[in-house]
């Protein structure tokens, strides 16, 4: 990792991600939402909303995964973070930055994300309403995730880890 991001990580007390990267969450939201007035694809009760600081350093990336919520992008500083959404035969690539400083991916949806070719680092905000829980959370099986958009495959080997990856 380089200085600056490395400086960022430590200044915002941010821990290793999951899905690749470095987070810390910012909120969660202490009014609840009863299961009878989400969708059905929530399995309980969810928090009003939460949000995280998320960074990703130069050659760093988030893996494909989905969630069960709608998340909002907000930039907030180093270079532009690379959105790869994916959606039947095609992938959307949305960009978070300085010239379009939010973009929204639908629940559901496979992404991945990458700070910019040359930002030293890229760090935005996330939200999700309802609020995150971990259940929500799936990181995609690179077979699987193959299987479903072959159309995708450099997309989807670069975005998941394989077996002897690291």
């Amino acid at each position: 990792m380089n200085e600056r991001a490395e400086q960022r990580v430590r200044a915002l007390a941010l821990v290793p991600h999951p899905e690749g990267g470095w987070f810390r969450e910012t909120f969660r939201s202490a009014e609840r939402v009863p299961a009878s007035a989400l969708p059905p694809r929530y399995n309980g009760e969810r928090r009003l909303a939460t949000s995280i600081l998320y960074l990703l350093a130069a050659g760093e990336r988030s893996h494909f995964h989905r969630l069960r919520s709608d998340e909002t992008w907000w930039h907030h500083a180093g270079g532009a973070m690379h959105l790869h959404v994916l959606g039947g035969a095609t992938a959307l690539r949305l960009v978070v930055g300085p010239g379009s400083p939010q973009a929204v991916v639908p629940h559901g949806r496979w992404f991945a994300a990458e700070p910019e070719p040359g930002a030293e680092f890229a760090l935005v905000g996330c939200g999700t309403a309802p609020g995150f829980e971990y259940e929500d959370f799936e990181l995609a099986e690179r077979d699987e995730l193959l299987a479903e958009h072959p159309a995708q495959r450099e997309l989807v080997l670069r975005f998941t880890r394989g077996q002897g990856d690291v």
